[in-house]
């Protein structure tokens, strides 16, 4: 088979295994013959509640069963089309062919994003938590420039972004920041993003022009809806109000309105601050709790299965999971992944999808990937 016809067999081949992965190919064939069981059984519509769940778990697996076998069915048939072609010397017929494989290649591309983003809670809005690590003002620009970096990524996704909490550093960036992103799978694709980011650059604050490395975390989690129970004991409970502020006068109020939650059990403590009621600040810090003891849980399940091992760890060496270079030379890569971009530019204008995406099939595979560091 000629080359490109090739290449785009082995893409859709790669799509091919992660999707029957990520179903556990042979366990959702046992279990789609299972619901098509219960569903012919009457009875089951006695409970009309269970009836639709059993039917909503039905139609998601027999869609991505079917359109798994029908990807790999135009593969081997468009594969057989073009050799034919080849060895007749049709060379319409087998470029025909070629670029049909290239649609169904983007096709399987699409459609491993879809069974990446299957999660609980992949589906729902998140919140991303960024915090500057030790450094002073240099670590401070560095939490502004993600800020920035997940603002513009959103913005690409046509989500909605607002900014629940925010602190400005003393003299430039931020010291801490909480961005609200709705929209669908904003959680899913962000999920993989929670780590220590680290960048290294000529400083702009050092008058010597001395290179400086940065270091940033960010955290994200699922907001929830009233469905999931979450519960949370008053008494466990400290809660402070402060004054507002903000850069530029942004969010600044005169009175404490600001709301800030601990959760004395866990540590967890969320902050809201983007309103002028403190009533207001106080709802929204509350459901951030309740959407963080949810992750937390989330990532207790994730852990105990093996599927991954990820916590908040310090902000500094040894922790980070991409690194940021700037100097001497350009380019952005992914400790976990072996992702790496030429071009930061981008990558801090929002351009964060394939990163985002081998983590995601990282997840899927268990598969590490060994990386050395970049200076």
């Amino acid at each position: 088979m000629r080359a490109e016809a090739q290449a785009h067999v082995d893409t859709i081949n790669e799509a091919v295994a992660l999707l029957r992965r990520s179903l556990d190919w042979d366990r959702a064939l046992r279990r789609l013959d299972e619901l098509n069981a219960r569903v012919e059984d009457q009875s089951l519509w006695d409970d009309p509640k269970l009836a639709q769940s059993v039917m909503r778990e039905r139609q998601r697996l027999d869609e991505a069963i079917t359109a798994t076998k029908s990807i790999e069915r135009d593969r081997d048939e468009t594969a057989e089309l073009i050799e034919l072609a080849d060895a007749e010397g049709d060379e319409e017929m087998a470029s025909e062919g070629v670029a049909n494989l290239a649609a169904l290649a983007e096709r399987a591309q699409t459609d491993k994003v879809k069974a990446l983003l299957s999660g609980e809670a992949d589906g729902n809005d998140t919140y991303l938590e960024i915090n500057a690590g030790a450094g002073g003002t240099e670590s401070q620009d560095w939490a502004e420039m993600l800020l920035r970096m997940y603002t513009r990524w959103a913005e690409r996704h046509g989500y909605k972004v607002e900014v629940v909490d925010y602190h400005a550093g003393e003299q430039a960036g931020i010291k801490s920041a909480t961005l609200l992103i709705k929209g669908e799978n904003a959680y899913g694709w962000a999920k993989t993003e929670s780590g220590v980011h680290r960048l290294v650059r000529i400083s702009p604050y050092d008058s010597s022009a001395r290179r400086h490395t940065s270091f940033s975390s960010v955290w994200v989690y699922p907001v929830i809806d009233d469905s999931i129970d979450i519960e949370i004991n008053d008494s466990e409970l400290r809660i402070d109000t402060y004054r507002a502020s903000g850069a530029g006068g942004q969010h600044i109020n005169t009175t404490d309105s600001a709301v800030r939650i601990t959760h004395l059990p866990t540590g967890i403590v969320v902050a809201c601050q983007n309103q002028r009621s403190q009533h207001k600040n106080r709802a929204e810090a509350y459901n951030q709790l309740r959407a963080r003891l949810y992750e937390h849980e989330l990532r207790k399940r994730e852990e105990a299965a093996d599927a991954v091992n990820a916590t908040k760890t310090d902000i500094g060496w040894g922790h980070q999971i991409r690194s940021y270079v700037l100097q001497p030379y350009q380019q952005v890569k992914d400790l976990r992944t072996g992702v790496v971009s030429p071009t930061p530019s981008d990558v801090l204008d929002g351009d964060l999808d394939p990163f985002m995406a081998a983590a995601l099939a990282q997840r899927v595979t268990g598969e590490t990937v060994e990386v050395e560091d970049v200076d």
